[in-house]
């Protein structure tokens, strides 16, 4: 259905056709029905859906009607980033009418926004404590309020902020007086009794993740050691040339690095975390939507709430290992409707959360092999980098300080970029390897962290089913078991970190010692290791040695012996 098919005014119109809104998602249409039926709005919703856009139009409809007139809506969200990024498309969308919105949130002083307050907002936008705080200190009444949008509850609570919604709630208006619209992008029982317990008879709207996952974006899944991801990722950027791009990482210090070897590579790029600056972080997240910075590298601190128009490309530098976070990730690309890529690097740290996001989004990942001219030089294959870096910076940059200085070396070199001035390493060229040059260090790799090598056979490049095994998913013919799954089998006595088993089960068999028979030794072996345990060639039957005290003791009465019989003669 289009826009232009709801009763909405003409200044709404104008704004959403500035927007260049023109087709409604079905999250869209599905709100506008039943906010014209004055009813709340209960939505299963992935970012990415056209969500935002849904409640802000809902909400300009509403205060232009008799009911709500002259009255104000509350935007609740989790985060800065997703309080700035709604506060710009309310601008967009609401720029013919007369409704003014206000963006608060934490990390920043209070008196800017205190003077927006008084010089009178409609629509309020804030995270959670903020809120709390403007309202004790009577800034903010929230009887003021008829109509409250929660925006990603799952994520809210799951940040710790089940009470203070709940008070929200509760110092609003009573639910007969207010409209209240939930999105959540999974419906957990915490959402669903605050959807219970305030709203009156909610529409519900389901829009499930993995349509969104299968139907909007393209996938790729190549499997690499972890000391070759950065020459993959350098080369696919290279190949699909995009004009943005989104690297994930698992951790802040992978995202340091990530950014300062693509740095170094000719890309210019930008991280970001979660202990930036607020300030930092915000001037980030501009200069990239505005076309400034063109790769960004961060955690999942950006799965949610980022929104980047026309975003040609999510990079999975890491694995996720939570499922719901891969389908966030990629949802960054393929917004409102549009097509979208991700890639995901799968390397022996990380390869056993596949199996969970499979089963996830109900898809094997077509899986793609890494062929020579995928793999480029790194150029910062002999750096080394450090996350305390960018918190040092200035203070690090006095190296003409002589009281940096100890023993010749600095005391900081350690946060310092630290490059070797003589027999700099190569990096290693991974383009010259053969397939099976390739697959036997993978194997390696991947075996030095689980002690199983799941691997069994030669990658296929012509093939990239994956079939699924009662507990095992198989990429390619290679059974690549869950990580938790793994310790289950009865013939495995030790885990992938090579702990001994417990002593439960070794109850009833004797420790054994280097004078244990063969026999003994071999059947503690074979408890302790399983059946398959097979002996070396130095595990055989020895005459015993007599201990160090009790040689000391022979050669003592031999040496008196001999004394004795010289006195008798």
């Amino acid at each position: 259905m289009k826009f232009s098919e709801y009763a909405f005014s003409a200044e709404i119109k104008s704004g959403i056709e500035k927007a260049n809104f023109i087709e409604c998602t079905p999250v869209q249409e599905k709100t506008f029905n039943f906010i014209l039926e004055g009813r709340d709005v209960y939505a299963q919703s992935q970012t990415g859906t056209g969500k935002t856009a849904a409640f802000l139009i809902s909400i300009f409809h509403l205060l232009q009607t008799e009911k709500y007139l002259n009255r104000k809506a509350l935007v609740v969200v989790p985060t800065r980033e997703l309080a700035v990024q709604i506060k710009e498309e309310a601008d967009i969308l609401g720029q013919d009418l007369t409704f003014k919105t206000g963006c608060f949130y934490g990390g920043t002083g209070y008196k800017t926004q205190e003077s927006v307050l008084d010089e009178g907002v409609d629509i309020v936008v804030s995270t959670p404590g903020r809120l709390l705080d403007f309202s004790k200190q009577g800034k903010i009444n929230f009887k003021d309020f008829s109509i409250l949008v929660v925006d990603e509850a799952d994520r809210l609570f799951d940040m710790g902020f089940v009470d203070d919604i709940r008070r929200i709630f509760n110092a609003t208006k009573s639910v007969e007086d207010k409209i209240t619209l939930l999105f959540s992008a999974t419906m957990n029982p915490s959402v669903g009794n605050i959807s219970w317990e305030y709203m009156k008879n909610p529409g519900e709207i389901f829009i499930e993740a993995e349509q969104l996952t299968v139907e909007a974006i393209d996938q790729e899944l190549y499997h690499v050691g972890k000391d070759e991801k950065m020459s993959v990722l350098l080369g696919l950027l290279k190949r699909e040339n995009p004009d943005s791009a989104i690297i994930f990482t698992n951790t802040k210090h992978m995202a340091h690095e990530v950014s300062k070897r693509l740095e170094h590579n000719g890309y210019n790029n930008a991280y970001l975390m979660g202990d930036l600056p607020q300030k930092k972080r915000l001037s980030i997240v501009n200069n990239v939507k505005e076309g400034k910075i063109k790769f960004l590298v961060a955690t999942d601190v950006a799965a949610r709430g980022l929104h980047i128009d026309d975003l040609s490309l999510v990079i999975n530098f890491d694995v996720p290992l939570d499922s719901e976070n891969y389908v966030h990730r990629i949802g960054r690309t393929a917004r409102a409707g549009k097509r979208g890529k991700a890639i995901t690097l799968a390397c022996e740290n990380y390869v056993y959360s596949l199996s969970g996001i499979e089963e996830y989004i109900d898809l094997k990942i077509p899986v793609f092999p890494t062929t020579n001219d995928l793999f480029e030089e790194d150029t910062s294959a002999h750096l080394r980098f450090s996350l305390n870096e960018h918190k040092n910076r200035g203070r690090d940059s006095r190296v003409n300080n002589s009281s940096n200085y100890k023993d010749g070396k600095r005391k900081d070199y350690k946060t310092k970029d630290f490059k070797p001035k003589e027999n700099k390493p190569k990096s290693k060229d991974f383009s010259k390897e053969s397939d099976s040059e390739r697959l036997a260090r993978l194997r390696n790799s991947v075996m030095s962290v689980s002690g199983k090598n799941p691997l069994d056979t030669d990658f296929n490049s012509d093939t990239s089913t994956v079939k699924k095994g009662p507990k095992s998913k198989n990429i390619q013919g290679k059974n690549i078991q869950n990580k938790n799954t793994q310790n289950k089998n009865p013939k495995k006595k030790y885990d992938k970190r090579n702990k001994p088993v417990s002593k439960n089960s070794m109850e009833g068999i004797p420790r054994v010692s280097s004078e244990s028979k063969v026999e003994d030794r071999l059947a503690y072996y074979k408890k302790k290791y399983g059946e398959d345990f097979k002996p070396s060639p130095s595990m055989k039957e020895t005459k015993k040695v007599p201990a160090k005290n009790q040689q000391a003791k022979v050669e003592k009465k031999g040496f008196i012996s001999k004394i004795t019989s010289i006195f008798k003669k």
